[in-house]
């Protein structure tokens, strides 16, 4: 059996997103900026996918959504508009941000910095989520943006955005979140929160690698990330990829449709092999269930390195990761295992475990025995776990599985 279990780094494309996308690669191929008809017929399908993106978010009339290629593209396009706008151009010199980003937003902050903008990377709390107070506290009269993400890509965990929003709003200070974990797992509704701009990407729901959008609330000013013609009203230039337009739109609608239902079903799997895996001895769950997208487990195994682990899953043919896969060819600590305190021998053994609307049952079974036959021969041949076992005449540890 074939189990993947890394929806959080890319997912599936839905079959009914792949039927939408198709006819628009070699039927109705023409420019969409093309005046005759080869290129007005595709009109009508860019059309409904932009009503389909702002149905699902419920984005008013008088927001923008513009299509990117991704969310990295969306992070730097706010990041670096900010920066020109309102810090070089401007009378602003700082942004505030999390330990916790996405690489896109941390990189991008590091290469801000070198350009003299100072930046604040806020702590996380025990939990892994950084509190709305905490924000507040170090917005300045010189802070043009602060950019929080709306749920981790590695622990799941929700952040506070509508209080964060509230206060960027009083304070007078723009507010930017990657919506990327959150859009198609919980629901959003635009209308109901204060964010100026909200990064996506439509391969985390089930659409196609290559399309992201950036939200823009009241069709703010933001100067344009691409030049070079009038595409989506002058907003980013470039030829529109309209399959890929038009299966993010079929993809948000699919992901977002009775999405509390499905969640629940999603949520029911996850808890199950949560509940099977932290039966073994010395685990850890880094956050609160409740507060955490239905999807995500972060589970720290003592005396289990997270890179051994993958090696073992991999070979049972389970796909998982130790955390972002835009980071995972560097094999350091998880940095969100770090920002939460744990220790670095713990930080080293992070497994992350993402599951979809398409995960079965007999999936979630086959994961868990794999899962916990896994531990038991890695921890056999683990020098430090070993090392860690109390010595004869002590209370004998059990590092086997803890049954009901």
């Amino acid at each position: 059996m074939q189990v993947y279990l890394d929806n959080n780094a890319t997912t599936m494309v839905d079959p009914l997103v792949v039927e939408a996308m198709l006819p628009y690669f070699s039927e109705q191929y023409g420019n969409p900026n093309s005046l005759h008809k080869f290129g007005t017929s595709s009109h009508p399908a860019l059309a409904k996918a932009i009503d389909q993106v702002y149905t699902a978010l419920n984005a008013s009339d008088n927001d923008d959504i513009v299509f990117t290629s991704c969310a990295t593209e969306s992070n730097n396009w706010v990041l670096q508009s900010v920066f020109s706008d309102l810090i070089v151009n401007g009378d602003k010199n700082h942004m505030v941000t999390t330990e916790v980003e996405h690489p896109s937003v941390l990189a991008t902050c590091r290469f801000l910095e070198e350009q003299g903008v100072k930046v604040t990377y806020l702590p996380v709390n025990e939990q892994g989520v950084v509190e709305a107070h905490t924000v507040r506290s170090f917005i300045t009269d010189k802070t043009a943006l602060v950019s929080v993400m709306w749920a981790s890509n590695e622990t799941g965990m929700i952040f506070p955005i509508k209080e964060i929003g509230e206060i960027c709003k009083e304070k007078g200070v723009l507010f930017h979140s990657d919506g990327v974990q959150a859009i198609g797992k919980i629901p959003v509704d635009l209308q109901s929160l204060h964010v100026d701009f909200v990064s996506m990407s439509a391969h985390k729901f089930h659409g196609p690698k290559g399309v992201g959008a950036l939200y823009i609330r009241n069709s703010q000013k933001l100067t344009p990330f691409l030049h070079g013609g009038e595409h989506m009203g002058g907003r980013r230039s470039g030829t529109l990829n309209v399959p890929f337009i038009v299966g993010m739109g079929k993809a948000i609608e699919l992901a977002t449709t009775n999405i509390e239902e499905t969640a629940a079903k999603i949520r029911a799997k996850r808890d199950r092999l949560e509940d099977a895996i932290t039966q073994i001895s010395d685990t850890m769950i880094v956050g609160d269930r409740e507060n955490r997208t239905p999807n995500t487990i972060l589970i720290s195994v003592k005396g289990v390195e997270g890179e051994s682990m993958l090696w073992d899953l991999n070979k049972g043919e389970i796909g998982a990761s130790t955390g972002s896969a835009c980071a995972s060819e560097e094999l350091e600590a998880n940095t969100v295992m770090l920002a939460i305190g744990a220790d670095n021998e713990l930080a080293h053994t992070g497994i992350r475990l993402s599951l979809s609307r398409f995960t079965t049952d007999a999936e979630i079974d086959y994961a868990i025995s794999h899962f916990q036959n896994a531990v038991k021969r890695l921890r056999s041949i683990s020098s430090s776990y070993a090392t860690q076992q109390p010595t004869k005449g002590g209370e004998a540890k059990d590092c086997e599985l803890h049954h009901h």
